[in-house]
């Protein structure tokens, strides 16, 4: 699901890593402008014939916020 945010809430620098094929590590940073109680959600689809999911394993700043997530068991390869 998409939902927007106060202007400056967007999170900024988005990045994921993939190690060994099965395990996304993703990170991002608040936005600017969000509140201190601004929660972030990250969800994964890995095709369009698939169902999406919720990150499995968020990881929290000392605000208890979501700034990160570690997805396991995912699978990247070649379309089938």
């Amino acid at each position: 699901p998409v939902f927007a945010g106060m202007n400056g809430s967007a999170i900024e620098n988005f990045s994921c890593v993939i190690y060994n094929i099965f395990l996304m590590n993703c990170t991002w940073q608040a936005g600017r402008d969000a509140p201190a109680d601004t929660q972030y959600f990250l969800y994964w689809q890995n095709s369009r014939d698939e169902e999406e999911m919720e990150c499995e394993l968020y990881i929290k700043d000392e605000n208890c916020r979501n700034m990160g997530c570690i997805f396991q068991n995912v699978s990247i390869g070649p379309e089938k």
